[in-house]
């Protein structure tokens, strides 16, 4: 053996060696796991398990002592509640939080994949962070949430933004610390995308914003494959939370003081359909959790085509569930509705509306709306407007469309122009506004409730906040009214607003736990 082999040899046993150690002290071996779109089509088979015995390891305990952590999210609710799970993790780990992105020692994206609007905007975020990890090498930043199963994304991470060290998704956040190790350790960037559907977590810690109001996550993921929406292959499929866990968890949120819960999921009307064997749906738990001592329960997102008389039911009883429902239908054309695969028709939709509206009055009901979908001629979208008209929704969230890699729509022909789309949108938006306008008007000279949350957007001296029907209500009062349910006489009327003056605290009756 010359000494070039006998050097070669040597390297190898201590490379063998080094790694052995490395496995002998830590719990893995870091595996690059990028998402794979073709894996997370596969509907697994495989019952979901349920681990309610989650507990940081004691290793990692002073992993993040005198350290700090920031985390930007964008998207739906359903992001913020990951980001106060994540946010939980790092406290628990010792990390401190910061809002200075100058100071941050861990900066985590979390992202959203709905639309390419929201995607351009992190990988600008992402693009704006390379002078920090010039001036701090050691800042680490993670990039997560739902582009991160987003297979082409990736990619385009790893070919453009060397600045980002841990990329990881939705199904696996209660790996953070592992995730955080592998980054502290290894020079590569690491990538752990679960595409697989994730299992239930349960005591996951938290940090919520603020002591008002709470997102209580009650399922994940979604099974209705609209052909416009990534989602289902970024959340994976449906998976309830045990009814048992949930009403314990809003049980702890009334008696730590908060004011309003809201049940989360992809689809909560779906809620319960997953666990064999359980004969129990959203309208039961609804009607469980309105025995408990918190003023107000919202749910969202709501699909029609799961909407129960047995929801219905329990909504009109009144009581602690709000008399809001958010019911998005995308279109008022049938034809849309069917390459949309929504998989209910514009009469089901309608019949739907007539049933809420019988059993509960006052309700006030609002809806998300695409516009220019692929083939969408200007006829199809008349029939969304005249939709509009019949339900007389009191506001709608509006979008172009917007293809996502991935998805059915994406390789449909997008062949209305954007002037167009620009046009439809414009138009249906001037409905929405007025819609507003005229649902404002009569709560003039009415006295309503507002759950003060704390100061105006525009205005510090004006406080703000949103009755039972979602309305926006601002108001001068005392700094202590902030955290609680006040009675406010509507002085004026606005498009999306209202002003009044305060009257003083809401007294309420005490709904038994």
């Amino acid at each position: 053996m010359n000494e070039e082999q006998r050097k070669s040899t040597s390297i190898n046993i201590l490379a063998e060696r080094d790694k052995k150690e490395k496995a002998k002290n830590r719990d893995f071996e870091h595996v690059y796991q990028p998402p794979s779109l073709r894996e997370a089509r596969k509907r697994g088979k495989a019952e979901v398990q349920y681990n309610n015995d989650f507990q940081i390891n004691e290793r990692y305990r002073n992993m993040g002592r005198g350290r700090t952590f920031m985390i930007k999210t964008y998207g739906c609710q359903m992001n913020a509640h990951d980001t106060e799970v994540m946010a939980g993790i790092l406290s628990a780990l010792g990390y401190e939080p910061t809002s200075d992105v100058n100071a941050a020692d861990v900066i985590l994206i979390n992202t959203c994949a709905i639309r390419e609007n929201a995607e351009n905007k992190v990988f600008s975020e992402i693009g704006n962070l390379k002078h920090l990890k010039r001036e701090r090498p050691e800042v680490l930043l993670g990039v997560c949430g739902c582009m991160s199963q987003e297979e082409s994304v990736v990619n385009k991470i790893l070919k453009s933004f060397q600045n980002v060290d841990m990329i990881f998704g939705t199904h696996n956040i209660h790996r953070l610390p592992e995730i955080l190790e592998e980054a502290y350790l290894s020079k590569a960037m690491v990538v752990e995308v679960w595409s697989k559907e994730g299992d239930v977590i349960e005591n996951l810690p938290k940090v919520r914003e603020g002591n008002i109001k709470a997102w209580v996550n009650i399922m994940y993921g979604c099974d209705k494959f609209c052909t416009y929406c990534i989602v289902p292959f970024t959340r994976g499929k449906e998976r309830s939370r045990k009814p048992e866990d949930i009403i314990q968890e809003v049980r702890e949120l009334a008696r730590e003081g908060y004011q309003e819960v809201t049940l989360l999921g992809q689809n909560v009307n779906s809620y319960g359909k997953d666990i064999k064997g359980l004969n129990y749906g959203l309208g039961d738990l609804l009607a469980d959790i309105s025995k408990i001592d918190i003023p107000r329960v919202r749910f969202t997102t709501s699909h029609p085509w799961d909407f129960t008389d047995r929801m219905i039911e329990v909504i009109a009883e009144g009581g602690n569930i709000v008399p809001h429902i958010h019911l998005p239908v995308q279109s008022g054309n049938n034809a849309v509705l069917k390459i949309m695969g929504r998989k209910y028709t514009r009469e089901s939709y309608l019949d739907l509306v007539s049933r809420i509206k019988a059993q509960i009055p006052d309700v006030v009901l609002t809806t998300d709306i695409i516009v220019g979908y692929p083939n969408e001629s200007e006829d199809q979208f008349r029939e969304t407007l005249t939709l509009y008209d019949e339900v007389g929704f009191e506001h709608a969230y509006t979008y172009i469309y917007s293809q996502r890699d991935g998805t059915p729509a994406a390789k449909m022909k997008d062949n209305v122009p954007q002037d167009v789309k620009k046009d439809r949108l414009q138009r249906l938006n001037r409905k929405v506004a007025a819609y507003s306008g005229e649902a404002m008007k009569p709560y003039e000279g009415e006295v309503v409730s507002v759950l003060c949350e704390g100061t105006s957007k525009k205005d510090d001296e004006v406080l703000a906040g949103y009755t039972e029907k979602n309305k926006l209500v601002n108001f001068r009062a005392p700094r202590s009214a902030i955290g609680k349910i006040v009675d406010v006489r509507i002085d004026e009327a606005h498009q999306f607003s209202l002003n009044g003056t305060y009257l003083g605290e809401h007294s309420r009756a005490v709904v038994s736990q």
